[in-house]
């Protein structure tokens, strides 16, 4: 699948890129500071006016933003414009109770759909193009996002949603769909009750694929591609900053180019915050510096991944991260050991005989860590001799124990036994008292 450069600003040179920068960083550090109590205090407390911001090379001198922030000052009083100038709010779950709501201004839905665009254009996705949007639709960001950048570029939109997956399998075949948009893990499920319908992907005109909203593997992408016969491309974004389309991958797979005209990425050191040099892992943060409704002053992702600001064999000159490793948040301390949910799904998935359907348990037995992870077997290993089937545990546990350096116990499972995931797939249950 081969991808086209949409924007000129996507190829300038890092001086030239770096002054746009600045100026719009000046812009939004005033804007905030005149407008956003928090961050007024924030920059009061270490001593900072927005004159003391004068190009990107001033960014580590400003404060940090959580989504705790947005949520103590829950529903707007992260807002920088007038409320009569919000023109849209979404707004995320959280486990805390509280909504993580984000306002939009017209200037701000302008941004995020040229982002999209941009994004879909990677993809090869042109007014020849039909677009099915998986991703929900409502105050989740997804859907509305990849539907509003496949219009710009004048694609047919299906906007199915997500759930009743019979009649989305039904329209892609029907419509002659040529890319799909929606988590790694729904694509997953779409193909295996593809498989179930008895139907061939040779009948589909899908061809690629635009999928986020939760961290996949280099592993789980071979099987997309493999089971849906397409190219799949990750899509990053966080509905804090904007939503999908913050960076996309394109047709080279060497990363996804961050739109740095829009958002300037760094790399921090979790533990410290201090910042870290292109090519070190750490936590990804953003500062947004074209939104007006509700910007954002570097603030944690918690996401963990790295930068590479090599310019990119497609053409392109923007940093690319690499796929997110995890997050900082979700990751497990398994005896001192981090363990990471997408370790553990690169060794299943390379495992073989076994779907890419799992879940991870974690308890505390005699004051000691216990991780066991449940997993799909095939029909064909379902229905072999028990002796094999236990081969097939002893070799996973192995090779969990080669990844992770800790001991985990696999329990095999009956195929479709594990409950599917129409949105984000759910992982992890730690069943551990602190």
């Amino acid at each position: 699948m081969t991808g086209y450069i949409l924007d000129k600003t996507e190829t300038l040179s890092r001086g030239e890129l770096a002054a746009l920068q600045s100026e719009r960083l000046q812009k939004t550090v005033r804007l905030v500071y005149d407008n956003v109590p928090v961050y007024r205090a924030k920059m009061e407390e270490k001593k900072l006016r927005p004159e003391d911001i004068r190009s990107v090379e001033d960014l580590h001198k400003l404060p940090f933003t959580t989504k705790q922030d947005l949520r103590a000052n829950y529903p707007f009083g992260m807002f920088a414009s007038p409320k009569e100038d919000i023109v849209r709010i979404h707004a995320s779950s959280g486990t805390t109770g509280k909504l993580t709501v984000v306002g939009y201004t017209q200037n701000d839905l302008d941004v995020w759909t040229a982002c999209m665009a941009r994004s879909m254009a990677m993809a090869g996705i042109d007014r020849s193009s039909t677009v099915q949007v998986s991703y929900g639709y409502g105050l989740f960001t997804g859907g509305l996002g990849a539907h509003y950048g496949a219009e710009r570029l004048g694609a047919a939109v299906v906007p199915t949603s997500s759930g009743n997956t019979l009649r989305q399998i039904t329209l892609m075949k029907d419509f002659g769909v040529t890319h799909l948009c929606c988590t790694p893990s729904y694509a997953l499920y779409i193909a295996d009750e593809i498989r179930k319908m008895g139907l061939d992907m040779a009948e589909f005109e899908l061809r690629g694929g635009l999928f986020g909203a939760e961290p996949w593997s280099e592993a789980m992408r071979g099987e997309i591609e493999k089971k849906l016969n397409i190219t799949a491309l990750d899509i990053y974004g966080l509905s804090e900053i904007s939503g999908p389309g913050v960076a996309m991958e394109c047709g080279c797979k060497a990363g996804s180019h961050i739109q740095e005209d829009h958002f300037i990425p760094e790399i921090v050191d979790p533990d410290t915050l201090e910042p870290l040099p292109y090519g070190q892992t750490g936590e990804l943060v953003f500062t947004t510096i074209t939104k007006t409704g509700q910007p954002l002053i570097r603030y944690r992702t918690r996401d963990i991944t790295s930068l590479n600001a090599e310019p990119c064999a497609c053409g392109r000159t923007t940093v690319r991260m690499n796929k997110v490793f995890g997050r900082s948040d979700d990751m497990l301390i398994i005896r001192g050991v981090n363990v990471f949910p997408s370790q553990i799904e690169t060794v299943l998935i390379r495992a073989g005989g076994i779907e890419p359907h799992y879940q991870i348990n974690v308890d505390r037995v005699n004051n000691t860590d216990v991780m066991e992870i449940e997993v799909e077997m095939t029909e064909e290993i379902f229905s072999d001799e028990v002796r094999n089937i236990e081969k097939l545990k002893q070799k996973i546990e192995s090779m969990l124990y080669s990844m992770l350096g800790v001991t985990a116990t696999v329990r095999l499972v009956g195929p479709n036994t594990i409950p599917r995931s129409e949105g984000k797939a759910k992982r992890i249950n730690d069943r551990r008292t602190y």
